[in-house]
Order: C-alpha cells, then sequence, then structure tokens
C-alpha cells in the first residue's frame, strides 16, 4: 500500500463505502452516480465546515452583552438598559469588560488569519496528498478544536489566551476543506453549466452559515458551550462519512467519463483534459505557488476576493451581535432571536450564488457577473444600514436583497472561476493545479476575511454607521480589480455579435482570453 503523500489516483483505490455499497449490490457504481455521490458528501462537508465556524458570530452576544446602538435611538429609548441587559444577559470574562468588543474580533482576526495562511500551505499539499485521507483530518481537526472553544464553559476558563489559541489551531484544520472539496469537483465535472453547478452546489456556504446559525442559537438557552461542542461533534461526523464514501477522481474508483457531457463535440476543450483518463505522466507535475499566481487571471480575481470576503466575513461574524444591539423599531431582539433573522441574509446568499453562476454561463462572462454584483451590493448596504432598523418587514426584505448581492460575486468567484483558472489552457492540461490555484484565490480572499472583521470589533464600539461605510468603500474596490478583465469580456462580446468570433468567447470570458 502506498503513502497517503500519493494521489489518490496513481493507487487505483476506492472509499471503503464504495467497496461495500458495490459488494452489497454485486455490481459497479455508475459515472453519474460517482459525481451525485461526490456532489452530495462534498456539500455536506463543506456545510459542516461553514456550521463550526458560524457558531462564534451566534454567542458574540453571550459573551459580549456590549451597549446598544445609539446611533438609529433616542435618547429616551436609551435609558432602557436594564431591559436590555436583562435581554442580553451579564457576558463571559474577559468578554463582558469594556474592550470586550476588541477581544472578540481578535479571536475573528487570530482565527481567518492562521486560515488564510493555512490555505496556501493546503493548497500546495493538496495537490500532492490523497484528498480523502487530508480533508477527514482536517474535519476530525476541526471538530475537536471547535468543541474545545465550548468546553471553557463548563471547565469555567476566563483566559482569554486560551481561546485565542484553541481559535488559532480550529482556522488551521479549517483551512484544509475548501482548496480540497473545489478540487474533487473540478475533478468531476467539465466547464459546461460549472458556473449554474457549483452556484447551485456553492448553497452549502449559506446551508452551512443557516444550520449553523440556528443549531447555536437553539442550544445557547442552555449554555453557549453547547453552541459549540454540537457542531463540533456534527462535522467530527460528516468526516468520517467523507473518509467512507468520497471518491477523489474518476481514476481512483475506475470508472470513464463517457457518461460526461465532455462526450459531445461542441462542449469538448479543458474540460477534457480535467476529466480524461490520462497515464499520471501526461497530466504533468503539480503546480508551483508562483507558477499558479502567473496563470492569467488569478492576480484580479484574488485581490477582488481580498475585498468581496472583507465583506461577506463581517456579516457571517458580526450580524446576529449587530441585531441584538440595534432596536428593530423600537425593540430589542434576544441572542437567539437575531441568530435566527441573520439567516435569512444566508438565504438571500443562496439565490445569489445561483444567479451569479447562471448570469455568468449565459453571458460567458464570469468577470462581469462578478463586478455587477459588487457594484450592486453598495447601494443595498446603504440602505440596510439607513432603514433596517424602520420595521421587521423592512429588516428582513433588505437583508435578503443585500445578502444576494454580497455573496454572489464570492459565491462565483470561489467555486467556478477558481475551478477555471485551475484548468487554465496555458497549464495545457495539466490537472495538478486545481487546490493550489484554489487556495491561492480563497486564501488571499481570507486575509480580506482577517481584517474585516477585527475592523469591525474596533470601529462598531465608536459607530456601526462607520463600518457599513467601510464595507461599501471594500465593494467598490472589489468591484475595479475587475476592470482590466471586463474590459477584455466586453471587447470579446463586441467581437462576437460583429462575428469576428464564432467560437473564441468561452464559459469563463476573460478567464481564457486574458
Amino acid at each position: 500500500m502506498g503513502s497517503i503523500l500519493e494521489p489518490e489516483s496513481s493507487r487505483n483505490t476506492k472509499p471503503p463505502g464504495i467497496r461495500f455499497v458495490e459488494c452489497t449490490k454485486k455490481s459497479n457504481i455508475s459515472f453519474k452516480s460517482h459525481q451525485a455521490i461526490v456532489l452530495i458528501v462534498t456539500f455536506l462537508a463543506y456545510a459542516s465546515y461553514h456550521a463550526s465556524r458560524k457558531t462564534t458570530s451566534i454567542i458574540k452576544s453571550a459573551l459580549d452583552p456590549q451597549t446598544p446602538d445609539e446611533s438609529l435611538q433616542s435618547v429616551a429609548f436609551l435609558h432602557r438598559s436594564n431591559a436590555l441587559q436583562w435581554v442580553l444577559g451579564n457576558g463571559w470574562a474577559p468578554f463582558n469588560g469594556t474592550n470586550g468588543t476588541g477581544l472578540l474580533g481578535d479571536l475573528d482576526l487570530a482565527f481567518l488569519f492562521v486560515y488564510a495562511v493555512g490555505m496556501f500551505f493546503s493548497g500546495h499539499i493538496g495537490d500532492r496528498m490523497n484528498l480523502r485521507i487530508f480533508l477527514t483530518i482536517g474535519m476530525l481537526g476541526t471538530g475537536l478544536f471547535t468543541s474545545l472553544f465550548g468546553v471553557g464553559y463548563w471547565a469555567n476558563i476566563h483566559l482569554f489566551y486560551y481561546y485565542l489559541i484553541v481559535q488559532m489551531l480550529a482556522g488551521l484544520f479549517q483551512s484544509t476543506g475548501w482548496p480540497s472539496v473545489v478540487s474533487v469537483v473540478g475533478n468531476w465535472f467539465g466547464k459546461s453549466k460549472r458556473g449554474l453547478i457549483m452556484g447551485i452546489w456553492n448553497a452549502h456556504t449559506s446551508v452551512g452559515n443557516i444550520a449553523g446559525s440556528l443549531i447555536a442559537a437553539y442550544f445557547l438557552k442552555y449554555g453557549w458551550g453547547w453552541s459549540m461542542v454540537v457542531p463540533g461533534l456534527m462535522i467530527a461526523f460528516v468526516g468520517v462519512l467523507v473518509f467512507l464514501f468520497l471518491p477523489v477522481d474518476p481514476e481512483s474508483v475506475g470508472v470513464n467519463q463517457d457518461e460526461d457531457e465532455s462526450g459531445s463535440p461542441k462542449k469538448q476543450g479543458l474540460s477534457q483534459h480535467l476529466l480524461s483518463s490520462k497515464p499520471d505522466n501526461e497530466k504533468g507535475k503539480p503546480v508551483g505557488f508562483i507558477e499558479a499566481w502567473k496563470i492569467p487571471g488569478v492576480a484580479p480575481f484574488a485581490f477582488c476576493l481580498f475585498f468581496a470576503k472583507l465583506v461577506a466575513y463581517t456579516f457571517l461574524y458580526w450580524l446576529p451581535f449587530y441585531i441584538s444591539h440595534t432596536a428593530i423599531n423600537g425593540e430589542y431582539l434576544s441572542n437567539e432571536a437575531a441568530g435566527n433573522l441573520s439567516t435569512l441574509f444566508d438565504v438571500g446568499g443562496v439565490v445569489g450564488g445561483i444567479l451569479a453562476g447562471h448570469i455568468s454561463d449565459r453571458l460567458g462572462a464570469r468577470a462581469i457577473t462578478a463586478a455587477s454584483f459588487m457594484y450592486c451590493a453598495i447601494p443595498a448596504l446603504y440602505l440596510y444600514r439607513s432603514y433596517g432598523h424602520m420595521s421587521m418587514s423592512i429588516n428582513i426584505i433588505l437583508m435578503l436583497v443585500t445578502g444576494m448581492f454580497v455573496n454572489g460575486p464570492y459565491a462565483l468567484i470561489t467555486t467556478a472561476v477558481s475551478a477555471d483558472l485551475g484548468t487554465h489552457k496555458s497549464l495545457r492540461g495539466n490537472s495538478k493545479a486545481l487546490a493550489t490555484v484554489t487556495a491561492i484565490i480563497d486564501g488571499t480572499g481570507s486575509i480580506g476575511a482577517a481584517i474585516g472583521p477585527v475592523l469591525t470589533g474596533y470601529i462598531s464600539t465608536r459607530s456601526w454607521s462607520a463600518v457599513f461605510t467601510m464595507l461599501m468603500g471594500a465593494a467598490f474596490v472589489a468591484g475595479l480589480f475587475l476592470t482590466k478583465l471586463v474590459v477584455a469580456e466586453v471587447t470579446a462580446k463586441c467581437q462576437e455579435s460583429r462575428g469576428g468570433s464564432s467560437g473564441g468567447a468561452t464559459s469563463s470570458g476573460a478567464v481564457e482570453e486574458v
């Protein structure tokens, strides 16, 4: 038996759960069935990653019952501090002090910084290691350290550095997830309709956020420790399912892609290189870190995602806290109610991810779609801050719209765009770049994701309006980074409309041309 550092495809072994199913039914599982298994297992895997990641945003108000958002309330109403304290509770030292919000921001920074740095290494390792084993280790480690954060509740731990170290280690194991699942899905699906397929599949992010919010909010009444331990146990359980059932690529389970859509002459192209069964020596060596950065389109999309994830993760980590500390129609919501309400942002995100993927497929323009969504997010953010507190119905509508425009480009770039670039024509069919390219793009974005929440932790103590101004500026800059690619896609479309290009425009637009 080979080492786990050998690529799965070189060993031609099947996951134990697949072998058991085939032994039971006494026949091999078809290619299409394997694709379905891949979509379901990777969906559950990354949904559980996000569910365990979302929990800290739900328990923030339990740890730090900060003063309410004063900028939207009358002076008379603000004097109802006793009522607010009854709703939010007394907190948990050391987070319930005057610098509690800043400490919570430091936890977010520590988690996301280690996550971002770990992402670059995870992509490099993922292209050289058995992804099923790699993903399993990451999920079990994530479950362990997420649970250890909650153990602090029963162990009566009030040492800030305990929670800091646990969050850093959780972030390190979390970094294994995204490069692995995108690489596996990219190994099984060609480029045709990739934006729509991955847009639907990427709903795991929002589904995980929603599930994490609801589970954490539900268990909050029994003690905030349960809000961490239960999601931690859940991701560990799903990690076992990944070990048992996840086929990394067609070669690893000995199936061919005859049933795949890439068999159509009109749909052949780069997806052939991704799915065709070739000897390993024809697939090329794993792409180096610097070489991956030089792939056309990687840098603009990576820096765009830096600012897009800054916005998205600020909502991920601070929206429940913002809601619980902002009176809606004159009333404050409990921690549980605020956590439940915040899930609507992710409902809008599901719609945005699917819509962005579908539009980019139809237009053949990833950059135009992503930039348009980012620019539309600016007025959505302004409206939510200015009018979201007026009534519950207005808050819900504006939250849905904001979630759609904020998460749409984030989902598109981290899925379809990453997979497109990981199989870029400049690689000449080398399929060993998916995890590295995905890690570069999402790792760069995760640095922005680390900066946004920690800045919010400090800026919000002075003004939530300043926080939203920061988010609108970030959305604008994200769109600007795609300007060159947008111009290239518009130029290609103009040439195509004049009949100058019968097949030059591909489904990835500027990803292929620039």
